[in-house]
């Protein structure tokens, strides 16, 4: 059975734009779209109580009128849509969905991020790959534009076969080209040791990226050896992305959820969605 891409919807404009580059991914990717609406108090034990109606009735309303301009939208894509008498984080993560998308209200600050702890505690525990989207996002044309890249953040040191093969689908999917950006850290060393270093990096990106190539021909594939922060150079890249991919290190359960710096970093200021790919 295929499984769905998901999307939360709450009525907030970023959640609309969700459903949106949902609805497109679906479509790319020949699934069906599921509109997911949660919170508390839905419960069949409170199903009664008069002062739920409205709650109910709202989240129908959204979700009625997303289904609407969906359809209209996007006429291929097979829609359903639910109410789920569970707090959000809690259904979101039993979603069992291909693709999980979101709306980032973090997107352009601190106070925005803070205050979104349904996205952050979905982000930190998904099992799969969660992307969000910013309200103010609008897609970009398609059809392979070469300045549209996916841009992915690649750790050589920790391979993560789980977010290349993202990465990779996502730019088959759009026919655009993939920026696979590696970061190393200029040492105070000597000039030579210098270009040494960069030379390592190099070889180690394109080490990391060969099977890739060879899996995917039709990529246009293009290696980025940078000297700084990881964050910094991803979201300067983000400015002219259509999709930015970064992973999430699954960590031991007695840690607790944890979703990275970099993560971290581009949630507050990437110029586009950020799609978070756990990986072991």
């Amino acid at each position: 059975m295929r499984r769905p891409v998901v999307a939360g919807l709450d009525g907030s404009p970023e959640s609309l734009a969700a459903a949106d580059w949902a609805a497109r991914e679906a479509l790319r990717r020949g699934l069906p779209l599921r509109l997911l609406y949660a919170f508390e108090g839905l419960s069949s034990e409170a199903a009664g109580l008069p002062e739920l109606a409205a709650p109910r009735y709202w989240a129908g309303r959204i979700l009625r009128g997303a289904m609407d301009r969906l359809a209209e939208a996007y006429p291929q894509v097979p829609l359903g849509a639910e109410q789920i008498a569970r707090p959000a984080p809690e259904a979101l993560l039993d979603a069992e969905a291909e693709v999980l998308v979101l709306g980032n209200r973090a997107a352009g600050g601190l106070a925005g991020l803070l205050a979104d702890s349904v996205g952050l505690a979905t982000v930190a525990r998904a099992p799969g790959p969660v992307v969000l989207v910013p309200a103010w996002y609008k897609s970009p044309p398609e059809a392979g534009s070469p300045y549209h890249p996916i841009v992915a953040g690649v750790d050589t040191a920790r391979p993560c076969d789980e977010l290349l093969h993202f990465a990779f689908d996502a730019a088959t999917l759009r026919r655009a080209p993939l920026h696979a950006v590696h970061t190393w850290h200029l040492r105070h060393l000597p000039e030579p040791s210098e270009h040494t270093s960069r030379e390592d990096a190099e070889q180690a990106l394109d080490a990391t990226l060969a099977p890739w190539r060879e899996k995917y021909p039709t990529v246009d594939v293009h290696a980025v050896v940078a000297n700084g922060r990881a964050a910094q150079h991803l979201l300067h890249a983000s400015r002219e992305a259509c999709l930015l991919v970064v992973g999430r290190r699954i960590r031991p359960a007695r840690l607790g959820p944890h979703i990275g710096p970099v993560t971290h970093a581009v949630l507050h200021h990437a110029r586009c969605p950020v799609a978070i790919v756990p990986h072991e």
